[in-house]
Parts: structure tokens; sequence; C-alpha cells
């Protein structure tokens, strides 16, 4: 990869094995990825990205409005999301291994040991987000499976600075971003039909927003719902 400049943007490029050039803008700062064939030069790339400048800068502009939390310290009285809906965060000190339950529709309870650290709460947090996506995975592809006729080999959760899934299609595996477990289940859902959708189109073209109609026809307002949740500059 390497970087070129167009009128005053910084636009990172990669080549790849592909016919079309593709572009993408992406958070949580407006970054601008070109994905170009191997064949064509960076003349050709900037002309390209000069003819996409106002759909850049509008997209930019959507991501960069986006509300945003502040860093979290993982003490009572803060907000947090959980499936799309926001708590306040309630730490209580006990001597038993740490867990977290929600509490009245309101409250988050995070049970941690007396003198735990920030990083600490952070830990037990995050991996009360991740058992919750690891029970709810797996009944979403096993029900996509059977709608898209298509086998997903593997999945798992990590977390992902700029993407909300991945799929490595030879592996017939699929990376879904940590960060889902705070956004409404339907952005789930939506993050799992994109990614096995690649498994029959490699590329955001005609055929994939085609096939993506097919399989969910609301998908449009699922991706939209998810890039207006608040997006928290560090987990």
């Amino acid at each position: 990869m390497h970087q070129i400049k167009v009128s005053g943007l910084t636009i990172n490029v990669t080549r790849k094995k592909i016919k079309n050039l593709h572009l993408s803008v992406h958070p949580p700062h407006g970054e601008v990825r070109i994905s170009a064939p191997l064949t064509v030069d960076d003349e050709s790339v900037r002309l390209f990205a000069i003819s996409r400048l106002n759909w850049i800068k509008k997209n930019q502009a959507q991501i960069l409005a986006q509300p945003r939390q502040s860093p979290r310290k993982f003490v009572s009285g803060e907000s947090h999301y959980f499936q799309g809906q926001r708590y306040l965060l309630n730490v209580i000190y006990y001597n038993r291994a740490p867990k977290v339950e929600i509490r009245n529709k309101t409250y988050i309870d995070l049970y941690v040991r007396e003198g735990s650290s920030q990083e600490k709460r952070r830990e037990v947090l995050r991996n009360w987000y991740r058992q919750h996506l690891k029970s709810e995975i797996p009944k979403l592809i096993q029900k996509w499976q059977e709608i898209m006729e298509v086998k997903v080999r593997d999945w798992g959760v990590k977390r992902m600075k700029t993407k909300w899934g991945t799929c490595n299609i030879q592996a017939q595996r699929i990376w879904l971003n940590l960060e889902l477990a705070k956004k409404p289940p339907s952005c789930l859902e939506y993050v799992i039909v994109h990614e096995m959708t690649h498994l029959f189109e490699r590329h955001h073209n005609e055929r994939f927003q085609s096939l993506m109609d097919q399989f969910l026809p609301h998908w449009r307002r699922d991706r939209d719902e998810l890039n207006r949740t608040p997006i928290e500059t560090e987990f």
C-alpha cells in the first residue's frame, strides 16, 4: 500500500488482482482507500479520485458528523451501549468472580473485585460483549446458511478499527467486529448477511447489491442504522 495526494486529501492505494477500481471511505476519521488493478498507474488512480471528490467529501462529512462517545473510564454513571440501547454503568465491588448483569432495562451492573483497575473493568465488560455475540452468531449463521444455500466453515469475533466484518472467501470464514454487541440486533444480522454474500461475490458491485436485495431487502436501512449509532473512540 502507498499514498497519493488529491486536492489536499491523502488516499491509501492498494493494488490487487482485480478488474476495476474500488473506492471506499472508512470510520472513524474518514480514511479514503482505493483498490486498483495491478496494471493501473497512479495517474489513472488520481483521475478516478478527482472524478469522485464530491462523493468522498460527502461520505467523510457523514462519518465525522456521527456522534462519538468520549473515552470510557468504566466507572459508575457512565453511558454504555448494548444491543442498541443506552445503559448506565454501575460498578459493584465484591469478592467473587467478575460478572456483568442487565438490571431494570436501565443499568449494566459490573461486578469486580475491590481495587480492580480500569483495564480490568474494561476487560470484564469486553468479555461479556464477546460472550453475547458468540451466543447469537451461530443461530444467525445457521438461519442464513439455509436461506442462502451457502456454507460458512468458520467464524470469529475480534476488535476491528475500520470494518464491521470481513470474509475470507477461500477459507469460507467470516470475522465480526466485537463492537457489534453494542449495536441493534438487526445490525448484527445485516453484517452477517453482508459477509456471507461475499461468498457469492467478492466485490461491492451491482451483482453484490442485487444479491443483498434478494436476501435482505431492507439491508440499506440496517446499514444506515449501523452508521448512525454512536462510535466509541476506544474500546
